[in-house]
């Protein structure tokens, strides 16, 4: 089965992506890692893309489709995979119709102002990169490595409620596009409690 998971920032995307993989074996896909991974290894697609960045533009959505493209291919993605982060606009998901798949779309549905909560809470270790948030985790230290933690200098009210904004703009309309496959969660409650209905519905897919 290959999945979207489709949420605006902070909704637990990456939280509800490990938990998926770990129970269903299937493969994340994040189009940051790819880029990363690509330019790493000074692929031809990669190059392009650092060309972009270089210049500090927008990688296009064409250059991202050929990357995410050959990544498709691989053999571990065959039992299926889940995109995290892609596609975030329409353009993109139409892109993405001609190259996968998609069975299925899971929607994290948080109100903003949770998500505006977590966001300004968030803390992340400056060593290992656990992040914790302030509401269940009131130690300046990382439980994992011992290390301080320290707050990001984008999880702050006026870039969150930006990114919000872009969100709203650009990627909410996914939910109309994807009408006919989409399974919605809510997602403010603990990521055991949000993983359950979700972790249902994949075994009745399967």
């Amino acid at each position: 089965m290959n999945i979207i998971l489709l949420g605006a920032p902070f909704s637990g995307k990456g939280t509800l992506a490990r938990q998926i993989v770990e129970d269903f074996h299937m493969v994340q896909i994040s189009t940051g890692d790819l880029f990363r991974e690509n330019i790493k290894n000074g692929t031809e697609v990669g190059l392009l893309a650092k060309s972009f960045m270089d210049k500090g533009q927008l990688v296009p959505d064409s250059v991202t489709i050929e990357m995410l493209s050959k990544r498709l291919e691989s053999d571990d993605c065959k039992r299926g995979f889940i995109l995290d982060g892609f596609p975030r606009t329409v353009a993109q998901a139409q892109a993405l119709e001609k190259i996968a798949k998609i069975d299925s779309v899971i929607q994290l549905d948080v109100p903003f102002d949770e998500i505006r909560r977590r966001a300004t809470g968030r803390r992340t270790c400056s060593k290992c990169g656990e992040i914790y948030n302030t509401a269940t985790y009131n130690k300046t230290t990382c439980e994992k490595c011992g290390s301080p933690l320290f707050q990001r200098d984008d999880d702050n009210l006026e870039t969150v409620n930006n990114r919000l904004e872009v969100y709203v703009k650009q990627t909410a309309p996914l939910i109309d596009f994807y009408a006919d496959r989409l399974f919605v969660v809510k997602g403010q409650d603990t990521p055991a409690d949000t993983y359950k209905p979700v972790k249902t519905f994949l075994k009745g897919r399967l």
